[in-house]
């Protein structure tokens, strides 16, 4: 198994558009491991579609409890039991995920009992440990080792950046956070780091579409990092490449690579790129 990450959904926020991208999720495969970081929606098919079978499934990392970020954690792993998956998966995430899992084997309950029974399946609920974390180390076991920092998304307390080593590597994912300028230090010499991101004038024009905007753009601004302010820890943190993710807008045909890369090149001269569903990153 060759290291690559593969952005499965690059957008921002839950909401979903014809024709448009998915909310975030991302496959990081390192150090022999298969790694899911982040559940939104559309996260099964983005698997898929990567080539990885279901079966394999292994860790799930999830940075907050934001829909967005955790809609399709349970579904994910029930399509992968259905698709034979017979060996342990551990998710890791912030308090309150191992709620959100109770919550949704309750909700299949019929379903699980059914398919263990008619087809002779294990039970789900057996293959499945919930490890709930805070900032600091998480894991560190065949040569991965993880680390949570707690960034600032209000009004989410727990959100936490993540910090994957392995195979000589190291891959940081902001997660989503407002500019703060200690990712800089926790993201040190990565390979890749991986930041939320968003433009100014792209949020105008977001929030001119909404019937709510004068709470979305508070929200927004208060939130997020405007796509220079990336730039900014990614040039303190004297990365390799900066990735752009959780796009904020994703889908405005108006906003396209070049108002990234415009709004980016202030505070960044390094290797960036931006995210799109599908993007396929070989570590190697």
């Amino acid at each position: 198994m060759s290291d690559r990450l593969v952005i499965l959904g690059s957008k921002g926020g839950p909401a979903i558009r014809p024709e448009g991208p998915m909310p975030t999720s991302s496959l990081l495969e390192l150090a022999g491991r298969r790694i899911v970081v982040d559940c939104g929606l559309g996260v099964t098919v983005g698997l898929v579609d990567a080539d990885m079978h279901l079966r394999d499934l292994d860790l799930i990392f999830i940075t907050h409890l934001h829909s967005d970020h955790v809609l399709e954690m349970g579904p994910l792993i029930h399509t992968a039991w259905t698709a034979g998956l017979a060996k342990p998966v551990t998710v890791h995430g912030p308090p309150g995920v191992g709620d959100v899992w109770d919550g949704f084997c309750r909700s299949m309950s019929y379903d699980i009992q059914t398919r263990i029974e008619d087809e002779g399946r294990p039970d789900i609920r057996e293959l499945v440990r919930i490890e709930e974390y805070g900032e600091g180390p998480v894991l560190d076991e065949g040569g991965l080792s993880v680390a949570a920092l707690r960034v600032v998304h209000p009004p989410v307390t727990d959100c936490f950046a993540l910090s994957f080593q392995g195979g000589g590597r190291k891959i940081v994912f902001s997660a989503d956070t407002a500019y703060f300028p200690p990712l800089a230090h926790f993201a040190r010499n990565a390979d890749i780091l991986v930041h939320e991101a968003m433009l100014e004038a792209g949020v105008d024009a977001l929030v001119a579409r909404t019937g709510n905007a004068a709470s979305l753009k508070k929200h927004l601004m208060d939130s997020h990092t405007l796509a220079g302010d990336a730039g900014r820890i990614a040039s303190l943190a004297e990365c390799g490449h900066l990735l752009l993710h959780h796009l904020i807008p994703a889908d405005d045909p108006n906003f396209g690579e070049e108002e990234w890369h415009d709004a980016v090149r202030k505070t960044w001269s390094g290797p960036l790129m931006v995210a799109r569903d599908g993007l396929e990153i070989r570590l190697d």
